[in-house]
């Protein structure tokens, strides 16, 4: 029986709703780049996903003077948003370039990976969107994840648009109108056809940009921002108990909104919390080196 020889080099890829974030590791573990790109969304479209992904691995790949002709001694694991099925993640395979293999997941589920060393655990993603994810006896379940129009609550992107449907509300006089609510719409012109003339084009990141503004006035007491993080936090907490009902004695919350949200979450929500191991680029990682407890291998297809 022939041994197979491990390949030199090792990538994993973060790609989530506003940008990726790239690891580069040698054979022995050791780390010889990291970079970044643009949005990981592979629902954005995959010439510009994959555009995005090799910024951000090139990026690495220079730091450790490494060029493309490396690409067939590199293994590669990428945990993307939008991934939600084998087919979704065979077409982002295929659409790749000649690395020596593709390993392809959600991000929720990469995300989980790093967050408790490829053992048993649950994350909950608090970023652009939101999903949450289990993982036990080596099987992986998600709960919500279906993207901006129809979820993503407890997300920066639904806290985002929450806050303009308020501030329209404001401006109409059948809501409260704060001094947030009238940031709000002054910071896009004035007057409510500049939000929808902003709204005609957004992105879920566009909106998830609006949250440290949101979460700022919050945390000064404003009214209407107040009950929409506290909506959020509690959004939030309805995955964590779903989570917890599953079976999960670890739930490690990650993502952007992640640290800013957790003060607003009930004392119950936040006992369910467990701090990560790693982060979600070290969980893809696993998956090109196929050490995720006999979870993935090299080239395997993984959600």
């Amino acid at each position: 029986m022939t041994d197979i020889i491990p390949p030199l080099y090792y990538i994993g890829v973060d790609g989530g709703g506003t940008r990726c974030r790239a690891r580069l590791r040698n054979r022995a573990g050791q780390v010889l780049g990291e970079g970044y790109g643009g949005a990981g969304n592979i629902r954005l479209g995959l010439g510009l996903v994959w555009r995005n992904i090799m910024a951000a691995v090139d990026e690495a790949l220079s730091q450790a003077q490494l060029t493309h002709a490396d690409l067939p001694d590199i293994h590669i694991g990428l945990g993307l948003a939008g991934v939600t099925s084998a087919t979704s993640a065979q077409v982002t395979v295929d659409a790749g370039p000649d690395f020596g293999a593709i390993s392809v997941a959600s991000d929720a589920h990469a995300a989980c990976l790093g967050a408790f060393s490829g053992k048993d655990g649950a994350i909950q993603i608090c970023g652009t969107g939101s999903a949450g994810y289990i993982l036990s006896d080596g099987v992986g379940q998600g709960i919500g994840g279906w993207g901006f129009e129809v979820g993503d609550d407890g997300s920066a992107a639904g806290l985002g648009r929450a806050a303009l449907r308020a501030a329209l509300r404001g401006f109409d006089k059948i809501a409260p109108a704060t001094d947030f609510t009238r940031e709000m719409i002054a910071s896009f012109g004035g007057q409510p056809a500049d939000v929808i003339a902003f709204v005609t084009t957004a992105t879920p990141s566009d909106y998830g940009a609006m949250a440290p503004t949101i979460m700022g006035y919050a945390e000064k007491g404003d009214l209407v921002a107040t009950a929409l993080v506290r909506a959020v936090a509690e959004d939030i907490g309805l995955y964590l108990r779903r989570l917890h009902h599953l079976g999960a004695k670890r739930i490690a919350l990650v993502g952007g909104l992640g640290e800013p949200i957790r003060p607003w979450l009930s004392t119950r929500d936040a006992a369910l919390l467990s701090e990560p191991e790693q982060d979600a680029v070290e969980g893809a990682i696993l998956l090109a080196r196929g050490a995720s407890n006999g979870l993935a291998s090299p080239g395997k297809i993984l959600v």
